[in-house]
């Protein structure tokens, strides 16, 4: 079977994207990226960084303050971000703990790494969860962290909340996308409420 058949005509040319370092790490430039985000669904890691007793029961909820990169307001947030083509999605929710948390969090991942909550967000108007750039899909996970969290990169800062703090309407309003809903779903599934 030629590769033809596959839909590769051009078989052993160099790909039109990226210098071979952007392509070695998984990295779309910024027009490559605008014009993916409109034909296919991006996967995303989401984490909740959580600190937990002695029992293994949450007892508070962090959530990031940063800047929204699609209205430029001050919102809460979770850890989120891509997962890199060719990228383990544990390696990629520890960049995303890293990035956002610092290096001095210590997240805790379980064994296995099957998410909390799968949410899909889409761009248009209406839906549970939305983001107007693009259709993603995020694997949502609780994480409990042990150490001291330093926020960096587009993170301001953490606050910790109990669960029922962080469950409230007005914390989940300023959540962008509706990510409050995925927020309490995430809490159920820690059985923090």
């Amino acid at each position: 079977m030629t590769m033809e058949a596959f839909g590769e005509e051009n078989f052993g040319e160099e790909p039109r994207w990226g210098t071979p370092l952007e392509r070695q790490q998984g990295w779309l430039s910024e027009e490559e990226l605008a014009e993916t985000r409109g034909r296919v669904p991006i996967l995303y890691v989401e984490a909740l960084p959580v600190r937990v007793d002695h029992a293994g029961r949450l007892t508070e909820v962090g959530l990031l303050l940063r800047g929204s990169p699609l209205t430029g307001a001050i919102t809460r947030s979770l850890v989120s971000g891509r997962v890199l083509h060719g990228e383990r999605v544990r390696d990629a929710l520890m960049r995303h703990l890293e990035k956002d948390l610092g290096p001095t969090a210590f997240p805790v991942l379980p064994t296995a790494i099957v998410p909390a909550a799968v949410a899909e967000y889409f761009p248009w108007p209406g839906e549970r969860l939305s983001d107007p750039r693009q259709h993603a899909v995020a694997l949502a996970y609780v994480v409990p962290v042990t150490g001291e969290c330093q926020p960096r990169q587009d993170a301001l800062e953490i606050t910790w909340l109990s669960p029922e703090e962080a469950a409230a309407n007005d914390v989940a309003a300023d959540l962008e996308g509706g990510r409050g809903a995925l927020l309490r779903q995430l809490l159920h599934h820690a059985s923090a409420l």
